[in-house]
């Protein structure tokens, strides 16, 4: 006579079948079929489920450091996120720094023609200098530190700042100790665990250990009190400032230098929005007397020719920058260059080279110039609903102070209820808790819906 067993068997009761396979003493699982046969069940047995299988490789310790995903990648996942919950939705995006408007034709004709001559016996070209065209090199050595004593052996071609940035901490190694803005573009700070330069992340704070956040808010011109920073080995510094879109002044940056002379600090000055000034704060770090001893500067044509996809930027690294023995880190870093890197792309190295002409630097100056229309028309709206608003003068970002509000709740809140993508600020540092950066990357018409729809949220 069969056994009759109930018509529910769970994972927990069904141990005593006794399944065992590649160690795994995880309860089994029973199933049932839907067929009977005679009015007795049958009672099949279902593997478990297998674990991965796992190398004996432990994971690089420096990146379990690092705090939930990359700030713009979860920008995008909540977006994402948005739109599968509103599928009918118009959404703007005025979060994530990408350029909206199209190449200049001077500058994207000349990367089809070099695209094209690729395809001849004439025109095929293979590896090039993984510092860059020498042309191109002197071309950005005349156009931007023309009278600055920077030559074009002093340049680095690369496919962007953003990968310098990374080139450079490698350059650095990991027994240095590093000074950031706060706030500033997480790539630094995230580069710089990994680097495995940094502490524990310390929660209570919004800190890592073992780096110098120098805090700029508006109370000082969102430039640090140098008098209260401590000496560290290397400082990252953004002007125009990503997010605060603030620019330092020559007297700010004078002051700059001279702390890392006294303190032996090396520089790393990101202008990657130099072209945004409007006024008369410097567009290069080399502009400052004694710069060339203690500052390395990269910069990029992400912003100014919409190369954000194209991917062409460049690192200056002076001949009279020496490391404590004395040896150039102009060296070290062409080492760096040439064991990681195989050049920028001919072709964008191309549109370069166009964009420096006379005809592609009156073209970037058009684009920029929508930007910053864009961005007055933000600082407007802003502005007349009340808020405390800084930026947008010399950067395509405005910052807007909402205090005493969790920057993620009014990130939040203006994606729910305007279908509007900012960027929260606390995703820049500690110091941008209760702020949010409003990008002036976008077409016109896109911007001025978002600004029709704040004024109906906050008016």
């Amino acid at each position: 006579m069969a056994l009759q067993i109930s018509s529910s068997i769970s994972s927990s009761s069904s141990s005593f079948l006794g399944y065992s396979g590649f160690g795994v003493s995880r309860p089994t699982k029973a199933s049932l079929p839907a067929s009977r046969s005679h009015g007795v069940f049958k009672c099949v047995i279902t593997p478990p489920e297998q674990t991965a299988y796992k190398t004996k490789v432990s994971r690089n310790a420096n990146m379990a450091k690092l705090q939930a995903g990359y700030l713009f990648p979860e920008v995008a996942r909540r977006r994402s996120a948005h739109m599968l919950k509103y599928p009918d939705a118009e959404v703007i995006s005025l979060g994530i720094g990408d350029t909206t408007e199209p190449i200049p034709e001077v500058i994207s004709s000349a990367m089809a023609m070099r695209s094209h001559s690729l395809s001849t016996i004439e025109g095929y070209s293979g590896y090039g200098a993984e510092q860059g065209d020498k042309n191109l090199r002197a071309a950005l050595a005349s156009t931007f530190y023309g009278d600055l004593g920077i030559e074009q052996t002093d340049i680095f071609v690369s496919d962007g700042a953003k990968c310098d940035i990374s080139r450079l901490q490698l350059l650095f190694g990991s027994n240095v100790m590093m000074a950031v803005q706060d706030p500033s573009y997480p790539a630094y700070v995230d580069s710089s665990v990994i680097m495995g330069q940094t502490g524990l992340f310390q929660k209570n704070i919004e800190k890592f250990g073992n780096i110098e956040y120098m805090r700029c808010t508006p109370e000082n011109g969102f430039f640090p009190d140098l008098s209260t920073v401590s000496k560290t080995d290397i400082i990252f510094f953004c002007s125009p400032n990503n997010p605060t879109g603030s620019a330092a002044s020559r007297d700010q940056l004078t002051q700059l230098v001279q702390f890392a002379k006294e303190n032996g600090s090396i520089i790393v000055y990101d202008s990657a929005y130099a072209m945004y000034i409007s006024d008369d704060s410097p567009r290069s770090i080399f502009e400052i007397p004694g710069a060339k001893e203690v500052a390395i500067e990269t910069s990029s044509f992400s912003k100014y020719a919409g190369f954000t996809g194209v991917r062409l930027g460049w690192t200056v690294v002076p001949k009279e920058l020496l490391f404590s023995d004395g040896f150039p880190v102009a060296k070290d870093f062409n080492r760096i260059v040439c064991t990681c890197f195989n050049g920028a792309s001919n072709i964008s190295q191309a549109g370069g080279l166009a964009c420096l002409s006379s005809e592609g630097l009156k073209a970037m100056k058009d684009v920029i110039r929508f930007y910053k229309e864009n961005s007055e028309i933000i600082v407007d709206t802003f502005t007349s609903l009340g808020f405390h608003v800084y930026g947008g003068k010399n950067a395509p970002y405005v910052w807007v102070h909402f205090p005493g509000r969790s920057s993620w709740d009014v990130f939040a809140e203006i994606l729910e209820k305007t279908h509007l993508v900012t960027t929260p600020g606390s995703g820049f540092g500690p110091g941008g808790e209760g702020f949010i950066r409003v990008s002036a990357f976008g077409h016109r018409g896109n911007v001025l819906e978002a600004c029709t729809r704040l004024k109906q949220l906050y008016k």
